[in-house]
């Protein structure tokens, strides 16, 4: 049996949907915080239980008896490391066979603040002694494509990434990734980096909007500060602005950039191309 957390996020939909098309609906579990929001997927023989990382006692209902888990690092940025723990600790009285856990790319070693909790669970995840494989995965393509229509309303991609470059995927692959290792033999005590096959800078990222659209976009790189500003500008959240304005920096530094190809040799097939993902944000 297979556990996913976070079931009901945007990467985990796309891990039971893949998982789907690889073992019986009836050997998947999707623990969620709230389960009405997967109902769809208790239609389709998908187990649906109840689990809230505040809530360690759910954690345990949720993990019994399986055999493998998918640990989905948890949203909320600034908590995760007790949420984590908690699960974390729930997996091995579950006695779970096998623990894989989504970090961030090169974690140990990232300029991106991001990492920080990263790290430290994948320092919980070893101490616990739980056989366990680590999914470093680089940034989302849909991280950069949600902005797709503001840059086309104002005819720019803001950002503080320089001409950083950034190997990003479609979130699809990431889960296509995290299905393969759930569904095969022999992933304990590896370590996956994660990242799309080919890389660019924002700047041919607004190119390539332009390029598509028939409409004039440039790249602006702003300092941190004043790129937060635009994001608070925007609507964004405090922390989700801090989050992305972080990042940036940490990807002029390279911090999202890798070119070992693990993701596409584990998915057996190339990753979503830039190109493809910009059509697919166009519509």
């Amino acid at each position: 049996m297979i556990v996913v957390t976070g079931a009901s996020g945007q990467l985990g939909r796309l891990v039971i949907e893949a998982l789907l098309n690889k073992v019986p609906a009836g050997e998947i579990v999707a623990a969620v915080r709230n389960p009405g929001k997967v109902a769809d997927l208790a239609a389709r023989g998908v187990q649906v239980r109840q689990a809230d990382y505040d809530q360690p006692a759910s954690l345990a209902a949720a993990f019994k008896g399986a055999d493998k888990l998918l640990l989905i690092s948890a949203s909320e940025v600034g908590r995760r490391v007790p949420q984590h723990r908690a699960a974390i600790d729930a997996a091995k009285a579950a006695g779970v066979g096998l623990l894989a856990y989504t970090s961030l790319l090169h974690a140990d070693t990232s300029p991106l603040p991001l990492a920080a909790e990263h790290k430290e669970t994948e320092s919980l995840i070893r101490a616990s002694g739980l056989p366990a494989v680590i999914l470093r995965n680089g940034w989302y393509t849909e991280n950069y494509t949600a902005g797709v229509p503001t840059a086309l309303q104002y005819g720019v991609v803001l950002g503080s990434a320089g001409q950083g470059r950034i190997a990003s995927a479609a979130r699809a692959d990431y889960a296509a990734a995290a299905a393969a290792v759930l569904t095969q033999e022999n992933q304990a005590g590896r370590i996956y980096e994660l990242a799309g096959d080919d890389s660019y800078t924002l700047t041919e990222l607004a190119a390539e909007i332009a390029h598509q659209s028939g409409k004039a976009v440039a790249y602006q790189n702003l300092p941190e500060s004043e790129f937060k500003a635009a994001l608070l500008g925007a609507g964004l959240p405090d922390f989700l602005a801090t989050l992305l304005a972080e990042s940036d920096v940490g990807a002029s530094k390279g911090g999202l950039f890798d070119d070992s190809r693990q993701l596409s040799a584990l998915i057996r097939r190339p990753t979503t191309p830039l190109a493809e993902s910009v059509k697919l944000a166009l519509g």
